[in-house]
């Protein structure tokens, strides 16, 4: 039985309630959840479920399991719940959030420089991608501005799905050399940033470019000779 992904459509809510199928390699499975499972370069989610009898159980991490569901991995040492036991969850708000923000400025970032993207990786007020640039002109400053000026255009975020034959008629919209977006299901998810951006992905995402914040290119970096890592951070870090 697979894992009602909650997170795809409600990714402001931090608090549900779900039911466990089942126990995969040590981690709980339930059939509804807002837990992000680690994926495209986005971390999985932490928090907490709370048992019928109210123990609590720390999530310390969450993954993609077998057939659609989805792990939520506890510590080694804790009590696992029965099959068809009733919790509670909530994720831990405070680690979702800037990520959340991140993931968005990533999207924002492959808008500024325009290149097939080789890479990268959302961190907690952190973030990258890796282009393939044989030949590198990116300058931190220039690309900082024109980052944060898109920030500050208060872009709309909105998702919207495609179907497998569409995306293959539109292979533009793919962004990400090394990864491509998960086809067979009969529908891809899309995230628009206002009239600038389209591309497949699963990751959750603000509301609006503003909430992001301003951000600062830390690094550029030469990885080889095809590859230019740009690495940024949230300004008020």
């Amino acid at each position: 039985m697979s894992t009602e992904p909650l997170f795809r459509e409600q990714p402001y809510e931090r608090t549900f309630e779900a039911a466990v199928t089942g126990i995969e390699e040590g981690a709980i499975v339930l059939d509804r959840t807002l837990f992000y499972p680690r994926g495209g370069g986005q971390p999985g989610d932490v928090g907490e479920l709370v048992l019928p009898d109210g123990g609590r159980l720390a999530i310390v991490d969450t993954r993609k399991g077998d057939q659609g569901t989805i792990r939520h991995v506890i510590a080694e040492d804790a009590m696992l719940p029965e099959p068809g036991a009733r919790v509670s969850g909530t994720i831990d708000w405070s680690v979702r959030h800037p990520r959340m923000r991140m993931h968005t400025c990533l999207h924002l970032l492959s808008v500024v420089i325009p290149e097939p993207v080789t890479g990268g990786s959302v961190g907690d007020g952190r973030g990258r991608l890796d282009f393939d640039l044989p030949e590198s002109t990116l300058d931190r400053d220039t690309v900082t501005a024109a980052l944060n000026d898109l920030i500050a255009a208060d872009h709309a975020v909105s998702t919207e799905w495609i179907s497998d034959e569409e995306l293959a008629a539109r292979p533009e919209l793919v962004k990400t050399m090394s990864v491509q977006p998960p086809a067979g299901s009969g529908r891809i998810r899309l995230v628009r940033i206002g009239d600038i951006d389209l591309q497949p992905c699963g990751g959750t995402h603000v509301a609006s470019t503003a909430e992001i914040g301003r951000v600062r290119v830390t690094k550029i970096e030469k990885k080889s000779r095809h590859n230019r890592r740009v690495s940024l951070a949230f300004a008020d870090d």
